[in-house]
């Protein structure tokens, strides 16, 4: 007699492990996500505490003065908070201290000049705009000079450009990584059910009536395994500040509240397409390819 090959038996997918090794992917996708963006928000406070200053002529009257720090407050590109006049009897006096020595005890004329010290929005670093607020500045009769670091501005936009380009290569290698193996998660997941599905076609159920139940199921276990994620990284987060206070000056609510939303998104648009990819592959086999 000719041997008939037995159909195996049935198997439920592993979902759990499945939600698991998902929500692991996305975890690591995330903490990442949280190293990007925890640079560049320290990117633009480092941006953002570098000083500009404005040196006064002379003499200047009390009224201008006034005027012109109303005006410093008022622009867009400086931060309000950030504007402190210093005058020049201060300054030498700071510098008496800094220098420990009794400079006002010589009776030697005030070499220094009043000023204004300020930072501007991290968008503005740049050697052209900088330039251009100088030139701006300088065109106030009450302003002797303005005076920043050029060669830490260029250097740190050198920096920032290079490291941005860096960053942004790694997440899309490890984007593309994460996909390959949730994918090949799902695959394994599915390999189980593969005669289930080609039975179901045998039998006349069209391929969006096979389908269905997978692409819904997956749909709910990439929320959570997406929820999984988000929950252990705000618990990572939550570790962080414990350890680093410092660390909360670097947040962005926003910033997270997009991430996560992000992962959500990915999670449940990932899980679903691998799934309809798998599921349709099984479909379009042969039944003896199956085995």
């Amino acid at each position: 007699m000719q041997s008939q090959r037995k159909t195996p038996p049935r198997q439920r997918p592993n979902y759990f492990y499945t939600i698991i090794s998902v929500a692991a992917v996305l975890f690591l996708l995330g903490f990442f996500g949280l190293i990007l963006l925890q640079s560049q928000r320290l990117t633009t406070v480092l941006k953002e505490q570098i000083d500009i200053i404005v040196e006064l002529t002379t003499g200047s009257e009390e009224a201008d003065r006034l005027a012109l720090e109303r005006r410093l407050k008022n622009s867009s590109f400086i931060l309000p908070s950030s504007v402190e006049f210093t005058s020049k009897e201060e300054a030498l006096e700071l510098m008496s201290d800094e220098l420990g020595e009794d400079i006002l005890a010589l009776d030697l004329p005030n070499p220094l000049y009043d000023v204004f010290t300020f930072n501007v929005k991290s968008n503005y670093i740049a050697p052209d705009s900088l330039a251009q607020i100088r030139q701006l500045l300088s065109s106030e009769e009450i302003v002797n000079d303005v005076y920043y670091q050029e060669s830490l501005v260029d250097q740190l936009a050198r920096n920032v450009k290079r490291i941005g380009w860096i960053l942004l290569g790694v997440a899309l290698l490890f984007v593309v990584l994460a996909l390959t193996v949730i994918h090949n998660t799902i695959r394994l997941a599915l390999y189980s059910n593969r005669f289930l599905i080609k039975t179901q076609e045998l039998v006349g159920a069209t391929w969006e009536f096979i389908s269905r139940p997978y692409l819904r199921k997956a749909l709910w276990h990439g929320f959570l395994s997406a929820l999984l994620a988000i929950g252990l990284l705000v618990l990572l987060q939550f570790w962080f500040q414990q350890q680093i206070p410092e660390i909360k000056e670097l947040q962005h609510p926003v910033a997270f509240i997009a991430l996560f939303a992000g992962l959500l998104i990915l999670g449940m648009f990932v899980n679903w397409l691998s799934t309809y990819v798998v599921v349709r592959k099984y479909l379009r086999l042969r039944e003896d390819d199956l085995y």
